[in-house]
């Protein structure tokens, strides 16, 4: 198992980069690295990424989600959506000429919504300020979409044999319908379903704990088991939660309802070597809060890594 740090376009800097390494880190994972373009993004793209991580000791494990603008037209079921389709097929294959290994996603027009007051409160340890969701205050008005098994599209257009496996992360928050959409990825079911359509190495999971954890009546560590024993996870976020849903607040790493330690053992048992990356941090009382939270659950799962949590 590997040590990551997600890291978004502002974050993406020698400096970073540096930080990353120093602080135990022996790959990386690119969240929209690139602006809209034409439509799609070049090998030569991710090349010149994958060799400024390399420069500081780093390997480029994975991109995270297309740029918006080149899946607008699929998932609003607008004229376009046929070129965009295969644009993105175009995508996933010069990431996997590039040497990326993962290619995760959210696809979905809704994007990650319903949260609040993630920098105006102070209920979180020692008043810092946690991310928050109560499906009671969940604004449903509708939105005009489609969404469909996305997943396996980009295997059977693809004219390659070996693709990066195309990961998509479950809806957050897993809920089946916000604003009028349909949301597949919201239930231990909707997983396992999305990984029976097609027998392929490339068809797995950005497995995204803290929002499998907040799914109703989860067993987080069986789901860790179930899809782990499979290989079917592509890399991991490893976040800790206060609970499940109708309401959660996503905590720091060591003060959520699940036992962390425990989860790590199962990933570890069940022979999982991919890359484990710290999600969200909640906002503290510092310079910069990400440098710190993130150093913080960096330093944490190292801790609990190799056998670190017996």
């Amino acid at each position: 198992m590997k040590l990551g740090l997600c890291m978004h376009p502002e974050k993406w800097t020698d400096a970073h980069l540096a930080m990353a390494r120093q602080l135990g880190c022996e790959t990386v994972v690119a969240w929209v690295p690139f602006g809209a373009g034409d439509g799609y993004w070049h090998a030569e793209d991710f090349a010149r990424i994958r060799s400024q991580a390399e420069k500081h000791g780093l390997a480029l494990e994975g991109i995270e989600n297309f740029h918006p603008q080149h899946l607008d037209h699929i998932v609003l079921d607008e004229p376009g959506k046929e070129e965009q389709m295969a644009n993105l097929v175009r995508t996933v294959e010069n990431a996997g000429q590039a040497g990326v290994k993962c290619f995760g996603y959210n696809f979905s027009c809704c994007g990650v919504q319903g949260y609040y007051a993630e920098a105006n409160n102070t209920d979180g340890r020692g008043a810092s300020s946690v991310k928050k969701f109560d499906e009671a205050k969940v604004d449903h008005s509708p939105l005009p979409s489609r969404r469909f098994w996305f997943n396996t599209e980009i295997e059977r257009r693809s004219a390659v044999d070996v693709l990066p496996p195309t990961t998509p992360e479950p809806d957050d928050p897993p809920i089946e319908y916000l604003k009028g959409t349909f949301r597949p990825l919201t239930s231990f079911e909707g997983m396992k379903k999305l990984i029976a359509l097609v027998d392929s190495p490339a068809n797995c999971l950005e497995f995204c704990q803290g929002t499998i954890s907040t799914m109703r009546g989860i067993d987080v560590y069986e789901a860790i088991e179930y899809f782990a024993s499979r290989g079917k996870i592509g890399y991991v976020h490893f976040r800790n939660t206060s609970g499940q849903l109708p309401k959660y607040a996503e905590v720091f790493i060591d003060d959520g309802y699940v036992d962390m330690k425990k989860a790590m053992s199962v990933y570890e048992k069940c022979g999982f070597e991919g890359t484990v990356v710290p999600d969200h941090t909640p906002r503290l009382e510092a310079l910069d809060w990400w440098e710190t939270g993130m150093a913080f659950a960096l330093g944490y799962i190292r801790g609990i890594m190799g056998g670190g949590h017996e």
